[in-house]
C-alpha cells in the first residue's frame, strides 16, 4: 500500500488517517475501502468518526466516477463537468447502500449505480420540453414497435396495432407520440421553408398579442399599496374586486349603508390610483 497517503495518526475507532484520500491510487483504495466499509457498519451514524469513514470513501473512489464519466467523453468539457457532478451523487448512492455481506467488490457494485445516474440524466433533461418520465419511455417503446411494424407491414402502422404489440390502450399510444414532439424543438425565428416571401419565421404563425402583459407592471406596483391598506379597506377591495359582490351586499356585510359603501370604495380607488401615478 501507498505509505505516503496514510498518515501514523489514527481515530479512535483505529481508522488511519489520510491526507489526501483523493491521491490514494485505485488498487490501494479498494484495499482501503473494505476497512472503511467495516468501520460504518459498528460506527454510529452522524457521529465525526462517522462522516469521516464516509467521505474517505467518497474522496478515494473518485476515479471510479471519473471512469464511468468517461464513456461521454464527446459531449464536450463544458457537460462533462455536470456529468461528474451527477456521476457523484451515483457514487454517494452506491456507498450509503452497499454492504460487505454482499461479498462483491465494491467497484463492481457501484459502477452501475454512476453509470445509471448519468443516463438519468441525459433522460431528464436532453428533452426540449419536460414530460413525465412514464411518457419518455413510452416514446422509445412507440419508436421501437413503429419501425418493427413498418419493417414487417411495408407501411406505417396504425395507433390499433401499434396498441396490440406495445400491450397498451390506445389513447396512451397516442399520448406518447404527442409527448415525442416535446423531444425536439425549433426556434421560433427558424424560416419556414416554401413560404411565398422565403423570409417568414414561425413566429410569424403561432401566438397572439397578449393584451393582458400590459398589466403585469401596474399588479407589480399596486401589490404593495393594497398591502399597506388597513384590514378593512383590504376587505372592501377583495369583496368588490374579488368576489364581486355589489355595493348593497357589502354594506350588509360592514353594517352601514350602500351610499358608504359607495364613498369607501371611490375613496380607496382614488388613494390607490394616486399611488399608481406616482410610481410611473
Amino acid at each position: 500500500m501507498t505509505t505516503t497517503t496514510v498518515q501514523a495518526a489514527e481515530h479512535t475507532t483505529g481508522i488511519p488517517e489520510i491526507a489526501d484520500p483523493s491521491k490514494v491510487a485505485p488498487k490501494d483504495a479498494r484495499e482501503l475501502s473494505r476497512l472503511f466499509f467495516d468501520q460504518l457498519t459498528v460506527l454510529e451514524e452522524g457521529t465525526p468518526e462517522y462522516q469521516y469513514a464516509r467521505n474517505t470513501l467518497i474522496e478515494m473512489n473518485m476515479s471510479l466516477v471519473r471512469y464511468a464519466a468517461g464513456r461521454f467523453r464527446s459531449r464536450g468539457p463544458e457537460e462533462m463537468e455536470d456529468i461528474v457532478q451527477v456521476g457523484m451523487i451515483g457514487l454517494i448512492k452506491a456507498i450509503d447502500r452497499f454492504e460487505l455481506s454482499r461479498e462483491v467488490e465494491f467497484t463492481s457494485f457501484a459502477v452501475p449505480y454512476i453509470v445509471g445516474e448519468i443516463k438519468r440524466f441525459f433522460r431528464d433533461t436532453s428533452w426540449a420540453v419536460h414530460v413525465p418520465r412514464r411518457l419518455q419511455e413510452a416514446r422509445v417503446q412507440l419508436a421501437r414497435a413503429t419501425e418493427e411494424l413498418r419493417s414487417r407491414l411495408g407501411r406505417n402502422p396504425t395507433t390499433k396495432e401499434l396498441s396490440e404489440l406495445m400491450s397498451l390502450p390506445e389513447d396512451e399510444v397516442v399520448e406518447a407520440r404527442v409527448a415525442a414532439n416535446g423531444y425536439n424543438s425549433a426556434s421560433l425565428d427558424a424560416a419556414i421553408h416554401g413560404s411565398e416571401d422565403g423570409e417568414s419565421a414561425l413566429a410569424d404563425f403561432i401566438g397572439a398579442d397578449d393584451a393582458a402583459l400590459g398589466l403585469v407592471d401596474d399588479f407589480h406596483s399596486l401589490a404593495p399599496m393594497i398591502a399597506a391598506l388597513d384590514e378593512r379597506d383590504r376587505q372592501i377591495i377583495h369583496w368588490r374586486f374579488v368576489e364581486e359582490l355589489t355595493q348593497k351586499e357589502i354594506g350588509e356585510r360592514l353594517g352601514v349603508s350602500q351610499m358608504h359603501v359607495s364613498r369607501l370604495i371611490s375613496r380607496l380607488l382614488a388613494r390607490l390610483r394616486e399611488g399608481m401615478l406616482s410610481t410611473h
